[in-house]
């Protein structure tokens, strides 16, 4: 979550222990991402972060996560 929203990703919401992220892009199109709450996440479960957040290649954006957490 702290990467995303240094990216521009603004949170709107919570359902237990899931936070709803926000970011508007130029184009005025809106992405909303689910991000659990936890320190550490499952391959499965940033893949599915990454397919939310419009990533092309899932192992550059794990590197760019990792680089900037």
């Amino acid at each position: 979550m702290k990467v995303l929203r240094s990216y521009g990703y603004q949170p709107v919401g919570r359902t237990g222990s899931h936070v709803r992220l926000r970011e508007q892009q130029d184009d005025g199109t809106v992405r909303l991402v689910s991000v659990p709450m936890h320190d550490e996440l499952a391959v499965g479960t940033l893949q599915n972060i990454a397919d939310q957040c419009g990533a092309q290649d899932f192992d550059a954006f794990r590197e760019w996560i990792e680089t900037n957490r």
